[in-house]
């Protein structure tokens, strides 16, 4: 049966159950509240987003249970992007993992929380690279502008695709500056790709739901087929607000729709939704 491009799909979300069921490591910097796949359902329907990219969140190391039993939960209406460690994952499990809907890794070199594959990109990129060639899948890359620039050749050579977090995580930075200038240069490379998620990770404020207008327009641009979206939903909090591995921080209060709805207002026009919330989704994820 043809995909469906009407289909549209927030590429960016995690899934958090219940801490007796699903243990988040001992060295995490706060307790996750719950965040179910009903209520994200509920919350996507009302705009007309259907299907999910559940990503694996930095608390639960390479534990990916939770992702999993979610990805069934949507019952083929979602896809995932594990966290291994690359030197102590079977083959064996990235083959379950594939026939259960991953079909990408992350490497996060953002969250405080030490990553299970190293904590540095050399340490991480080459054998995520390797696990995810062999299963057709992508790499997944969380990092701040600063830390995520001087390792463009890297990503540059890739042999498989990259998928860049959240806009880049530019700060400050802007489009003609010359670390925006370097960033849109690797994402023109046509096996790099980009999430346009979280605007509130940037210079805006914590709870800042508008998009970029300038950075949208520079990166749809440099890769119109390469950039797809996502809500970042439940909205973790701010490093700054995660006070200990036994004390819950709040999500940040923000409205889904809200952040829905600033985003289409911010597309050049309303063919790039679709586009990328539909075309580009399903293509990247094998929808």
């Amino acid at each position: 049966m043809p995909v469906s491009f009407l289909m549209r799909c927030d590429c960016h979300v995690h899934i958090v159950g219940p801490i007796q069921d699903y243990p988040q490591v001992p060295d995490r910097t706060y307790l996750a509240g719950e965040a179910s796949v009903a209520t994200l359902k509920e919350l996507g329907a009302t705009r007309g987003i259907d299907r999910f990219v559940i990503v694996q969140p930095s608390f639960y190391g390479a534990d990916n249970a939770m992702t999993l039993d979610a990805l069934d939960d949507l019952d083929g209406n979602g896809r995932g992007v594990a966290v291994i460690d690359p030197g102590k994952t079977s083959d064996d499990t990235l083959a379950v993992f594939h026939d259960c809907g991953v079909r990408g890794l992350r490497i996060n070199l953002y969250s405080p929380i030490k990553p299970p594959g190293g904590d540095t990109m050399d340490q991480a990129f080459a054998a995520t690279a390797k696990a995810a060639q062999q299963n057709g899948w992508h790499v997944q890359v969380i990092a701040p502008l600063p830390n995520l620039l001087p390792h463009a050749d890297l990503l540059a050579r890739s042999p498989v695709r990259v998928v860049i977090d959240h806009y880049g995580l530019y700060g400050d930075k802007r489009p003609d500056s010359a670390e925006g200038c370097r960033l849109l240069d690797l994402v023109r490379l046509s096996h790099v790709w980009v999430k346009l998620s979280a605007p509130y990770r940037h210079d805006r404020g914590p709870l800042n739901t508008m998009p970029d207008r300038e950075w949208i327009a520079a990166l749809l641009e440099a890769a119109p087929d390469r950039c797809v979206w996502g809500s970042d939903w439940p909205h973790p909090p701010p490093h700054d607000a995660q006070n200990g591995a036994d004390r819950e921080a709040p999500y940040r209060a923000l409205s889904y729709q809200t952040l829905v709805d600033e985003f289409l207002a911010a597309l050049p026009s309303p063919d790039f939704a679709d586009r990328l919330m539909g075309e580009n989704a399903a293509r990247l994820y094998d929808f």
